[in-house]
């Protein structure tokens, strides 16, 4: 488990996942199960989904939101400082936005269904940068 800001960036390693995923919101007494949800935040105002947009459409989900999913498969610390500004700062300069979900060994990307592959090239040379430097020698 990684926790240095440039070792993080250098191993990175980000991976598309297939297919669509979408972010809807739900009533508070939606039950929220299925093999097509991955992630759920419950907010004052409703169940906030991540699921597959063919099981969102079969179900009469509403999506607010059409994403591409991203994992960074380096193993980070939840403690580590400095990561997501690192990312979200590069998929910024090249107007991508992006929505993190840091779950318990990896961080996941949602970014617009259209800029998921550009997404990861950014990303990857984010990475290749920091590899780069990592490989510097220090003064």
């Amino acid at each position: 488990m990684l926790r240095d800001l440039e070792a993080l960036i250098a191993s990175m390693q980000p991976e598309l996942q297939p297919g669509v995923y979408v972010f809807a919101s739900l009533p508070h007494d939606a039950v929220a199960s299925g093999a097509g949800i991955v992630a759920t935040f419950r907010e004052r105002e409703g169940l906030t989904v991540v699921m597959e947009e063919g099981a969102a459409r079969a179900a009469g989900v509403a999506p607010l939101f059409r994403a591409a999913w991203i994992t960074l498969t380096v193993h980070s610390d939840l403690n580590a400082v400095g990561l997501t500004a690192a990312f979200a700062r590069a998929l910024g300069e090249a107007n991508i936005s992006c929505n993190v979900i840091a779950a318990a060994y990896h961080d996941h990307i949602f970014v617009p269904v259209e800029e998921g592959e550009r997404a990861v090239n950014v990303l990857r040379e984010l990475q290749r940068t920091a590899g780069k430097l990592s490989a510097s020698p220090k003064p």
